[in-house]
């Protein structure tokens, strides 16, 4: 026996040997050049192998029948499972995932992965690839690829993103009221409007959904949303570092790395930082201004421990310190005031001009620094558990805003306004519970519960300061009080807001399939609001007087105001879907939906009526939203889109935002006018005649209006008649009639310095017309219509590694993208520029 136990083991070790096979092959692209790099993984084992440089790889001594997953970063991972008659060498051939078309079709707004084209939703998707390509690290360069999303910003706190013209109040922003378009971060609610103006850190893809879609995201969003996702943790190791260099000494540089820590826990850390010289240029204190100063952070931990389970923990911190956001005086209206109070004769007698007239020469002269430093960030916790046929989702956040701005409000060279401050700090918590799956064969449902706290307070005191020359500005009539020594000079208002809210919502949506053609999808909203706002406003500095005449005129100027308010509100809404597929290439659907926005308040103080403030104006009433629309979307042939929407959307007690000639409101105030009314067609496509060559393009047709609004102020030119004017009928301010934008890219393959690669050139174009600039339209804050066309040209080698110069507004189009009437509403005007032509090369590599 004992002689024959060698025998045994060289047997065995010989039929081992011969169950057990070499795997080798060769991969290439879909161009048929090889694919070096390429990563093979034998499935359930820690067997790699690594394709060398001509595409050729080699697995010993395998065990068939063995699967083996092939990835290569930038191409569509392949599975195949080799057994007895598999033909050896594999000869495999990986699809490039192209991403530059705005309808990249897996989208996750619907709480679950699916195609864009299969969802009765006005929704457009853009990659990250194609925003990091076209330079659109922000919201507002967003837009150019979006033509229904609109923002503007004249700093980050009035900021104002709205989509088909609704969302947020046009001008300055007032802290009382809620956002229509929500902004989520890899399912985190940004509460804070000044989030649109922060760059983008490790974006995986940006959804922008169009219309009311309460019933499907946990805060209530009455004209559409941002669902922003950004790239998780991987369990294999990778890194991507990207720098651009430009002209105004633009340096912008993204790092990401990325790895697992143990095998049930990765982690993801990410960096962005951009820098740049001023845009404008102050010849008082020889500074450039209006400069970008940005760092990021985002870092991320995944742990999976189960197949069933997920956790993702995250933080992030965003600091900003431009010297920013200065505006350009871009004209002079005459008002109905008095000749002495017209703007140019103020000036004249201060013996003061312009620096410029031309607001395009790019030239300030301003006194007061300009000063945007913010902070943000948070942290949060997404649990996904799977639960039945479906996934319960728990996403914990706290998030921070500080705010510490210095403007110059009256635009010149002048004491009018010495200081314009209104810091602040704002914290919130939010909390959302939500189940997504499938009840019953044929019906699917999103199910959730919402809740979000805030606190707003001024960071000490908003505070606004009259200079020595603001008698001129604020002088109303031939007294010469007004020319006492010191008057106003030093006189000025600390305002104190402190608001508390709570927001609570039960919602959900369900998925009908009628029949393998025909879904009904009905969905509802409860939601209960909260809000408590205490407000005092203490008058300070000035001229120390017993002189009643000259009391009386400093408190025309400014007063002493205080007042607290208290609403609680619940709301019910809901919309009701169909959807029918006639075909695979054919999704038509039709939308009714009801939507509201909760009460707002007048955070910014109240205009005065007869020496008293206006206290009815301290709570405004909610927004009520109508809603329908209706639209097809199809695959004309393949790789090949067409998709077309049309829509009207009724609000009853709209929010709006005033401008007042009283300059204790300088930054306005909130109001409701009766109704409006904004309706428009959309159309998006997009075509790709083969992996070389592809175009894309969007076009937005949108009509909006007052349909009545009889209290509404007057605009810029009719300062000085009556105090209030019945607007009904007028357009709404920020909408153009037409916008559009069109892109394409084309490629030839090629290789650089040993490389094999391809050689690329894109353009993107963007195009919008005329827009009013004032919430009452006036003739003279009217934004000109304007075209803008950016390009790149460059060498990539898949997702490995890129080159390329850019430029943007190639064509150097001079163009505002806002404008506003100066405090006071003497009769001037400043207008936010549009960047003038930029240019620079990126590089990117990824491992």
């Amino acid at each position: 026996m004992k002689k024959l136990l060698p025998l045994l083991s060289l047997l065995l070790a010989f039929g081992s040997a011969i169950a057990q096979t070499d795997i080798a092959g060769s991969i290439t692209g879909s161009d048929g050049l090889p694919m070096p790099g390429a990563t093979i993984l034998v499935q359930n084992t820690t067997t790699t192998a690594i394709t060398d440089t001509d595409g050729l790889f080699f697995i010993p001594a395998q065990t068939l029948p063995v699967t083996i997953n092939i990835t290569f970063l930038g191409y569509k991972d392949q599975t195949i499972t080799v057994t007895e008659s598999t033909t050896l060498p594999l000869e495999v051939t990986l699809t490039e995932v192209f991403d530059t078309s705005l309808s990249e079709v897996v989208i996750t707004s619907r709480r679950r992965k699916e195609n864009a084209q299969n969802v009765p939703i006005p929704i457009s998707v853009i990659s990250g690839r194609l925003a990091n390509d076209a330079g659109a690290f922000n919201v507002n360069r967003i837009k150019e690829l979006v033509p229904s999303v609109q923002l503007y910003s004249s700093n980050p706190r009035n900021t104002g993103l709205s989509i088909r013209g609704l969302g947020t109040t046009f001008g300055l922003t007032n802290d009382g009221i809620d956002p229509g378009v929500g902004f989520y971060v890899d399912g985190v609610y940004y509460a804070r409007p000044a989030a649109t103006t922060l760059d983008f850190i490790d974006l995986e893809q940006i959804e922008v959904l169009r219309g009311p879609q309460g019933t499907l995201f946990g805060k209530n969003t009455t004209a559409g949303a941002f669902n922003i996702t950004t790239k998780k943790p991987q369990f294999n190791f990778g890194a991507t570092v990207e720098n651009s260099f430009g002209n105004y000494n633009f340096l912008q540089s993204k790092v990401s790395v990325t790895g697992p820590l143990t095998d049930k826990l990765a982690a993801r850390i990410s960096f962005s930082g951009t820098q740049r010289d001023g845009l404008l240029y102050n010849i008082r204190n020889q500074q450039r201004v209006n400069d970008l100063n940005n760092v990021g952070l985002r870092g991320q931990l995944l742990y999976q421990p189960n197949n069933t389970v997920d956790v993702l923990f995250a933080v992030d911190y965003t600091r900003q310190r431009p010297v920013g956001y200065a505006q350009v005086i871009a004209g002079v209206a005459p008002t109905q005031r008095a000749a002495y109070s017209q703007f140019n004769q103020i000036i004249a007698d201060l013996g003061y001009s312009l620096p410029s007239t031309n607001p395009f020469d790019r030239i300030i002269d301003q006194d007061t620094p300009w000063r945007s430093n913010q902070d943000m960030g948070g942290a949060s916790v997404n649990v996904n558990i799977k639960v039945g046929n479906g996934t319960l989702t728990s996403t914990t956040a706290w998030r921070f805003w500080d705010w510490d701005p210095s403007n110059d409000r009256d635009f010149t060279g002048l004491q009018g306004l010495a200081k314009s401050e209104a810091p602040s700090n704002h914290r919130q918590w939010s909390q959302e519970v939500r189940w997504a799956g499938t009840l019953t064969e044929g019906l699917d449902a999103v199910f959730g519960l919402f809740a979000i706290g805030q606190t707003l307070k001024a960071d000490g005191a908003h505070v606004e300061e009259a200079g020595r020359d603001q008698w001129r500005f604020s002088q109303n009539s031939t007294s010469e009080l007004w020319q006492t020594p010191g008057l106003l000079e030093g006189y000025g208002i600390r305002s104190y807001p402190n608001m508390e809210s709570f927001s609570g919502a039960f919602f959900g949506q369900v998925d009908w399939a009628v029949t393998d053609k025909l879904n009904i999808l009905p969905g509802f909203r409860i939601n209960y609001d909260d809000k408590d706002v205490d407000f005092r406003r203490e008058t300070y500095g000035g001229l120390q007087t017993d002189d009643p005449a000259l009391i009386a005129l400093k408190n025309s100027v400014y007063s002493n105001q205080a007042f607290t308010a208290n609403v609680d509100d619940t709301n019910f809404s809901g919309q009701l879907t169909a959807a029918y597929k006639p075909s695979k290439r054919v999704n038509i659907f039709a939308t009714g939906a009801t939507g509201f926005k909760p009460v707002g308040l007048n955070l910014g103080g109240l205009p005065n009526a007869n020496g008293q403030p206006m206290t009815e104006l301290a709570t405004i009433k909610p927004e009520r939203v109508f809603h329908y629309e209706a639209g097809v979307k199809t695959i004309p042939f393949e790789n090949s889109t067409l998709n077309f929407v049309v829509y009207n959307t009724d609000v009853n007690d709209y929010q709006t935002q005033v401008q007042a000639a009283d300059l204790s409101v300088n930054r306005g105030y909130l109001s409701n006018a009766e109704k409006i009314r904004v309706r428009g067609v959309e159309v998006d496509a997009t075509l790709r005649f083969n992996d070389h060559f592809n175009i894309y393009g969007a076009v937005a047709y949108t009509d909006g209006k007052y349909v009545k609004f009889t209290n509404a102020p007057v605009p810029l030119e009719e300062t000085g008649s009556a105090n209030f004017k019945d607007i009904s009928g007028a357009k709404l301010p920020g909408i153009s009639e037409w916008a559009g934008s069109l892109g394409g890219e084309g490629s030839v393959a090629g290789s650089l310095i040993g490389r094999k690669g391809e050689y690329f050139l894109a353009i993107d174009t963007y195009h919008r017309s005329e827009f009013s600039s004032s919430p009452s339209p006036s003739k003279y804050l009217v934004v000109d219509g304007y075209s803008l066309v950016n390009a790149r040209l460059g060498f990539r080698v898949a997702d490995r590694f890129s080159v390329y110069v850019w430029g943007r507004n190639i064509l150097d189009k001079d163009y505002f993208e806002q404008l506003l009437p100066g405090a006071g509403n003497a009769g001037h005007y400043a207008g936010v520029l549009g960047d003038q032509r930029t240019y620079g090369v990126t590089l990117r590599f990824s491992i």
